[in-house]
């Protein structure tokens, strides 16, 4: 399998400009200042931003390479073919290993790799896991419905749109 890093680092990049917007004045800010309690008052310090956005930018990059087997359902097939003997096989084409997987890849391999299929299993991943996770997290943190909604829609939207990306244009490949 050829994993495409450009594409998963592009991905990463998703979250800090949809946070730009999503936190920004004309969206969500207020509120969320409100919700968290966080004030204008505070003055930021750039070093200590820029460090949030490297951490940022690094998590997000894990959360990129976690949705790829989530919206490329190909990958799976490589997980069930792991083992050293599937490998050996794999490599000879006259194995009948070799010419099943070839055939099933050759007809099937690149299906369901648009853009509105990653994004469906982006916003199921938004929906599935992040929902639940920001929302454990803000009962026992006392934080309001209001910032579970921000929080949570931020995510909605990275997931989709890292996702949609994601399916796209990450090259997977049958192995030879």
């Amino acid at each position: 399998m050829k994993h495409n890093l450009l594409v998963t680092g592009v991905a990463a990049l998703i979250p800090l400009l949809v946070g730009f917007v999503w936190y920004g004045p004309f969206l969500f800010r207020n509120a969320w200042m409100a919700a968290t309690g966080v004030t204008m008052d505070e003055k930021p310090n750039s070093s200590k931003m820029i460090m949030n956005m490297v951490l940022l930018y690094i998590f997000s990059f894990f959360v990129a390479n976690g949705l790829m087997p989530i919206v490329i359902h190909q990958l799976g097939l490589f997980s069930m073919l792991a083992d050293d003997h599937s490998r050996e096989m794999l490599k000879d084409p006259n194995s009948d290993l070799y010419k099943l997987v070839s055939n099933l890849w050759a007809g099937h391999g690149h299906m369901f790799r648009r853009y509105r299929h990653g994004a469906f299993h982006g916003a199921l991943t938004a929906i599935f896991f992040a929902l639940p996770l920001i929302s454990t997290s803000a009962i026992f943190e006392k934080r309001s419905v209001k910032y579970v909604l921000i929080t949570w829609g931020f995510w909605l939207v990275n997931f989709m749109l890292m996702g949609a990306l994601i399916c796209h244009w990450a090259y997977v490949d049958w192995p030879k």
